[in-house]
Formats: C-alpha cells, sequence, structure tokens
C-alpha cells in the first residue's frame, strides 16, 4: 500500500523519509503499544490482539471511505448513514428474502454506490460545496432507511458470513483485516498505476488545470463519491459480520460516530484536506493508531468521554503537525 503524492517526483532522502507520515505512524504503534502492554498485560493477549485486529479493520474501511472523497477536495458526512443503509440492505436481505449471502452483500454494496452517486450528481449539479450536501443527505439516507425498515433489527444473517466474521486466523488474526488489507491493495493499484486514479488525484490537485487538461472533472467527483459508498458499504456489511446483526444503530444516531474515525486516519496518514495527495497505507497506518488507542485507553479504563476528547485532540493535533512538516520540507527544498 505505497503513497502517492500525485504523481510529483520528489527526491527520496532520509529526512523525507523520517519526517514522513507513515513513518511517524509506525513509532507511535509501536511506543502506545508498549505502554499499554506495561499498563495493562492483557492488551497483548491473543484476544485482545483479536479484538484490535477486528474493530481496525471496520475503522480503516471508514478511513478508506473518508479518504477517495477527500482526495479531491471534498467530504463525505453520510458515511456511516450510507454504511449502516447498505448494512440493513444486506440484513433484509438475507432474513426477510432469503437470499444467499454473497447476492445480499452484491445488494448492499449495490445501496452504497447508488447513494455515493445520489451526493456526486447532487454535488456536480447544485455547485453546492460536499459538506452541505452530505450533511444534509446524512440525515436524508439515515430517516429513509429507518422508515422502510421500521427500525427494525435483522438477525436472520447467514451463519456462514456471521461465521467468517467472527473466526481466527493463527488464533489471533482476525481475516475482517485481511479483507482490509486486500482493499488498501486495490487503491493503491488504482491511484498508482490507472489512468482514473491519475485522474482523481489531478481533480483534487488543480480542478480548473484538470478540465483543461481534457480530465471531465465533474465526472471524477461522482466517482469518487461512488467509490466512498462502496467503501462504506463494505465497512457497514463487516461490521454485521462481526456482530452477526443488522442493526440500526451500528453507526450512531445519523452514523455520527463514524464521523471522527473516518476523519483521523486519512488526515493522520497524510491525506491533503485540500486534495491532490493520499497515502493509502498512511490511512490504514492512522485508521490502526486510532483503534490502538480507543482500545488501550479502555482497557485503562479511561471514559467513553474522555477518549472521545483524546482523539479530537489527536485530529487538531495532526493537521498541525502536517503543517509544520509540509513547512520543513518545503523550505529544505524536499517537498
Amino acid at each position: 500500500m505505497a503513497k502517492n503524492d500525485g504523481g510529483r517526483g520528489a527526491r527520496i532522502s532520509p529526512v523525507r523519509v523520517l519526517l514522513s507520515n507513515e513513518f511517524g505512524l509506525i513509532v507511535l504503534i509501536i511506543l502506545f503499544a508498549v505502554i499499554f502492554a506495561s499498563v495493562s498485560p492483557a492488551f497483548l493477549s491473543k484476544f485482545s490482539l483479536y479484538a484490535l485486529g477486528r474493530t481496525a479493520a471496520v475503522n480503516i474501511m471508514i478511513g478508506f471511505s473518508m479518504m477517495v472523497v477527500i482526495v479531491t477536495g471534498g467530504l463525505n458526512l453520510a458515511v456511516g448513514a450510507i454504511g449502516v443503509g447498505a448494512a440493513m440492505t444486506g440484513g433484509l436481505l438475507m432474513e426477510a428474502f432469503g437470499w444467499p449471502w454473497p447476492l445480499a452483500i452484491a445488494g448492499g454494496l449495490a445501496v452504497g454506490a447508488a447513494l455515493g452517486a445520489i451526493n456526486g450528481v447532487l454535488i456536480v449539479r447544485s455547485g453546492l460545496h460536499s459538506f452541505i450536501i452530505t450533511l444534509a443527505t446524512m440525515s436524508i439516507f439515515f430517516g429513509v432507511m429507518i422508515f422502510l425498515t421500521q427500525a427494525q433489527s435483522f438477525r436472520g444473517i447467514s451463519p456462514a458470513f456471521t461465521g467468517f466474521g467472527r473466526s481466527k486466523l493463527f488464533d489471533v488474526l482476525s481475516p475482517l483485516l485481511l479483507v482490509s488489507v486486500a482493499v488498501g491493495l486495490l487503491l493503491s493499484v488504482l491511484f498508482r498505476l490507472t489512468a482514473l486514479g491519475r485522474e482523481l488525484l489531478a481533480t483534487g490537485a488543480n480542478e480548473r488545470a484538470a478540465e483543461l487538461s481534457g480530465i471531465r472533472a465533474h465526472r471524477m467527483i461522482t466517482v469518487c463519491h461512488v467509490l466512498s459508498g462502496v467503501l462504506a458499504a463494505v465497512a457497514g456489511l463487516m461490521l454485521v459480520a462481526r456482530t452477526g446483526a443488522a442493526i440500526p444503530s451500528m453507526a450512531g444516531q445519523l452514523g455520527q460516530d463514524w464521523l471522527l474515525p473516518a476523519f483521523l486516519g486519512p488526515v493522520l496518514g497524510g491525506t491533503l484536506l485540500t486534495g491532490g495527495r493520499l497515502s493509502v497505507l498512511g490511512t490504514f497506518l492512522g485508521s490502526f493508531l486510532v483503534t490502538m488507542l480507543t482500545t488501550g485507553l479502555l482497557l485503562m479504563q479511561v471514559g467513553a468521554f474522555w477518549v472521545q476528547t483524546w482523539l479530537g485532540l489527536l485530529l487538531l493535533f495532526a493537521v498541525l503537525v502536517d503543517m509544520a512538516r509540509r513547512s520543513f520540507l518545503s523550505r529544505r527544498k524536499l517537498a
């Protein structure tokens, strides 16, 4: 899962590597692992590592879902609502209609893509910022989902599907984490080796210049929201596999519980909020770090309110540090 800086062939140097988001995140993951293990030996138990992996898998996918929109300079506040809508669709198809789980998953992914497409078309046609559109659709999607399902949970999930979500590899590794790794590799290929990925990056770097070079920027914005919807749907379906049920509140009211993890992963990983640059590996590591911090703080019996406070401070700190890092690299002509 390599880093993509939007096609700029920057010179690689030891200073640049040491100041990279990815290196910093690896150091922080090791540091906090040592701290949490010293405070609570249970942190490194097989069960704790397994639980950490399967929770991180969902958070990583949530981060990917936001990352592919941020790279074009946009936002998707409806990530949680789309994910829950897709999850409820999958649960409905399995329980009420008796669909085999592969077809039900395909149905959930199709709903995620459709909701993402609605966001993209509304943004392009209205000319409004994605913040406004997705803030509105977050409530709309969630409300429609509650109306259609009557706020009922679907627990008749295929045993094969839930068995995959609850299985263990080598008694410690969740296969859900391998799904996140596979998706990360596919995203790396998309943004590094395909024309579509380069066009998405170019649109985020400079939409007007992209248009002048023949790229249909509006189409790219729609595409990124469709991709975001699919990734959010994957996250929702992974959560169903993990819990064994499709529950309307699985991502909080209106899906708001996903918003902070969705931003933290990409921002910590080095994805520019202004667009044009992303790091799939950085988003993976950033989301994993967020999960580790949450798990470790809860093991230390820190209240959930303080966990959210620390994660919010981490987001603010990450933005300020990235600004300082890029300023330093620019002055040293390493950026």
